[in-house]
């Protein structure tokens, strides 16, 4: 299979596939699609970035029947983070379809999810504790359930949640398909295929390996922007980089149409590429390419396919492609030949695990560098405006000029004549440059952002919670760790000591975060059982018992 179009999925599928700019399907996709579409169960394993969430988000929109009350497709993943960029994913590519996609997940209001599977979900995409809470609340119905996915499978007994997997696995109708994808497959899992899957399909996808073009002459840097900003944060990098050709990559069409305008309003001669325009019209962007009276291309996958512009010298990646090969397959296009070239890539902060997944596939450094200041944006122009004066200078042309010298010159000092002029000229070439304040995100920052597990350099104020469950109930402490971590905003790394007794636990906490946590765990389920949970105090700062004789 070498392209979607041999798949025969849906036309609204393929309209999505082709807006999205999804050209070629990617390893993964290639083996496992056609097998969850004939209704088999699966097991796969394949890296995160490897387009996995389409391998399994396709299939299950393909089988769509209309008019469902209940779920048809529940996909469980180990954190909130995952959870709504499956179900945005998802929701795009069903979009054509009016495909109705609930991500389910700790830290959102539970009766705005209750109000959402009582009007009617096709597909639910959940962690594993907040499915089982609306399963035992009887709000999720997994009575027609047609397809189990489990994604990042391994992460997610990591985390603890292997006895809710398993319940969950338990409540699901006999005969349903189940597909899971994981990056390892370590025994436990293999113990969950053996109890739980029919006859699975073994699919192992290997590490893509970076392309040989490319290679050491590209310079690879990113920039860590929040979505709001990536257009002027585009336009202030592009300033700075004075690109002689740039292809600007990005998912959709109407996005390709935007920025394109975008960046013809602050100047640049932009010109917009995608699978929307007939024939002619890309062989007039081509030429202007070509010839150099265009000096950016804007474009989406599908539409800069066989793409090859001899004086290229920057790709971008306004959108962080999803698969590693897509990226290495953009970065490629410049750097040819042995020719210098540079890559950059607007990273969303939650992006930015991705991205560092993406690093590691390619064996490449992508530096993540400080978005340009406003002050590195003016320095550079008064650079780009000196460098032409100078070529100018050498051109001896302008001699015609010297009557409006000579006529200031009566009045003016020469050197604030030339000053003038250089402000004229200057200000002249400023094509209303939108130098808004960008808010600046550390690497620091987007990490904390996605939880990424790293031990805390100072954890800041602390107080300690305590947990009305402990061995008796078989706490164990990733139970508790992934109990927060999918049910508040803080993080597995920001948790502390843990201690776990008989009949309670205590748990080190963030200060600031206390009323959060303690709220989110009263209200949710620790594997399977409610919790007493309140600020833990120690028995010296206890009430003495009314019981003679025992402390509380």
């Amino acid at each position: 299979m070498t392209s979607f179009v041999e798949l025969k999925l849906r036309p609204e599928l393929q309209q999505a596939l082709d807006e999205l700019g999804y050209e070629e399907p990617t390893p993964i996709q290639r083996e496992a699609i056609p097998v969850v579409l004939s209704g088999r169960d699966a097991v796969a394993q394949a890296a995160t970035g490897t387009g996995k969430t389409a391998a399994f988000a396709l299939p299950l929109l393909q089988g769509l029947e209309p008019g469902s009350r209940t779920p048809q497709a529940l996909v469980l993943a180990p954190t909130r983070e995952l959870a709504v960029q499956v179900a945005e994913a998802t929701q795009r590519y069903g979009r054509q379809l009016g495909a109705r996609v609930l991500a389910v997940y700790g830290g959102q209001p539970i009766p705005h999810q209750m109000r959402a599977l009582s009007a009617g979900v096709d597909v639910v995409v959940a962690t594993p504790g907040r499915a089982i809470d609306h399963l035992t609340r009887g709000t999720l119905d997994l009575s027609d359930l047609r397809t189990l996915v489990l994604d990042e499978a391994d992460e997610m007994l990591d985390m603890g949640f292997a006895e809710d997997i398993e319940a969950i696995m338990a409540a699901v109708p006999d005969g349903r398909q189940t597909v899971l994808f994981s990056a390892t497959l370590p025994a436990r899992i293999n113990g969950l295929v053996k109890r739980y899957l029919t006859d699975p399909v073994k699919i192992k996808i290997e590490r893509p390996k970076p392309s040989a073009e490319g290679g050491a002459s590209v310079r690879q840097v990113a920039y860590l922007v929040p979505r709001q900003h990536k257009a002027n944060a585009l336009g202030r990098v592009l300033d700075i980089e004075a690109p002689t050709a740039a292809v600007v990559f990005c998912r959709t069409r109407d996005e390709v149409d935007s920025l394109g305008g975008t960046l013809a309003a602050r100047g640049y001669r932009a010109e917009a590429l995608h699978g929307g325009m007939t024939q002619d019209q890309r062989d007039r962007v081509m030429a202007k390419i070509r010839n150099r009276t265009a000096e950016i291309l804007v474009a989406t996958d599908v539409a800069a396919r066989g793409l090859d512009i001899d004086h290229l010298t920057h790709v971008v990646n306004f959108d962080l492609p999803s698969a590693a090969d897509t990226y290495v397959h953009r970065i490629g296009r410049v750097g040819r030949a042995g020719r210098e070239g540079t890559a950059i890539t607007l990273v969303e902060p939650r992006q930015h695990r991705l991205l560092k997944t993406i690093e590691k596939v390619t064996k490449s450094r992508i530096a993540v560098e400080t978005l340009p200041t406003v002050a590195d944006l003016r320095a550079r122009r008064l650079e780009l405006t000196r460098g032409a004066i100078a070529e100018l200078l050498r051109e001896d042309d302008y001699e015609q000029y010297r009557v409006v010298v000579d006529a200031l010159s009566d009045e003016h000092d020469i050197v604030q004549i030339a000053l003038a002029a250089v402000k004229l000229a200057h200000e002249s070439g400023i094509a209303g440059p939108d130098e808004d304040d960008i808010p600046e995100v550390t690497v620091a920052a987007a990490t904390a952002a996605q939880g990424t597990k790293r031990p805390p350099k100072n954890l800041g104020d602390t107080v300690t919670i305590f947990v009305g469950l402990g061995h008796a109930a078989k706490i164990r402490p990733q139970d508790l760790v992934g109990a927060i971590a999918n049910e508040t905003s803080v993080a597995g790394r920001q948790i502390g000591a843990i201690e776990i007794t008989h009949k309670f636990s205590t748990v080190e906490i963030p200060a600031a975060a206390e009323a959060e946590v303690v709220a989110a765990l009263q209200a949710t389920l620790i594997k399977g059982r409610k919790a007493r949970v309140e600020r833990f105090k120690p028995p010296s700062q206890r009430p003495p018992s009314k019981k003679k004789g025992k402390q509380p």
